[in-house]
């Protein structure tokens, strides 16, 4: 697995697979506990793996956990492309309300690692995605959080046009970054 590490966001890490290839096909090892850990020097251990098949057009979020429910996230597209957001929501943090953005799609293989402490979001930009997402901790409603889609102060381009966006009913009513209460 090799790693491209982002300098603007500490800990989030974009991971290329080693894929090998031959007339059968491909096989790659999608994660490794061990190798991750040599890859990125951070423990991660899931606990809950994701599916989630969307349409053109939708965006998911921005979505996270308050404490003590964080969730770090690894995620990948098996089918179709999207683009993935991370937001630094970590109040100490230098980078207090940064954007990291990253394309993932079947075709490239990569997969994106988004630490505790950051909110994350995705907008598909094929006819169809299926992402899959590896969780640390358990969904825990009681503190499910989030900010809105639009949030002008984080410049996002979603690469959707808005007349084309599909957003459920509860995300179009999150709060904006300056009236997150963490």
């Amino acid at each position: 697995m090799n790693k491209t590490i982002n300098p603007l966001l500490k800990d989030c890490f974009v991971l290329e697979p080693l894929v090998f290839e031959d007339d059968r096909g491909t096989f790659y090892e999608s994660f490794n506990k061990e190798t991750f850990y040599k890859t990125t020097g951070i423990s991660f251990n899931p606990v809950q793996d994701n599916e989630v098949f969307s349409k053109y057009g939708v965006i998911r979020g921005f979505h996270f956990q308050k404490p003590p429910f964080e969730q770090a996230k690894l995620i990948r597209v098996i089918k179709g492309e999207i683009y993935d957001f991370a937001i630094d929501i970590r109040p100490s943090s230098n980078t207090f309300g940064k954007v990291l953005k990253v394309c993932l799609s079947a075709k490239n293989r990569k997969q994106f690692f988004i630490p505790k402490g950051f909110a994350h979001g995705y907008s598909v930009v094929s006819k169809e995605a299926v992402v899959l997402y590896k969780t640390d901790n358990h969904y825990a409603k009681n503190h499910e959080s989030g900010i809105h889609h639009n949030d002008s102060s984080l410049a996002i381009d979603w690469g959707i046009p808005q007349n084309e966006r599909i957003i459920s009913e509860k995300d179009k009513t999150l709060p904006l970054l300056a009236d997150l209460k963490l």
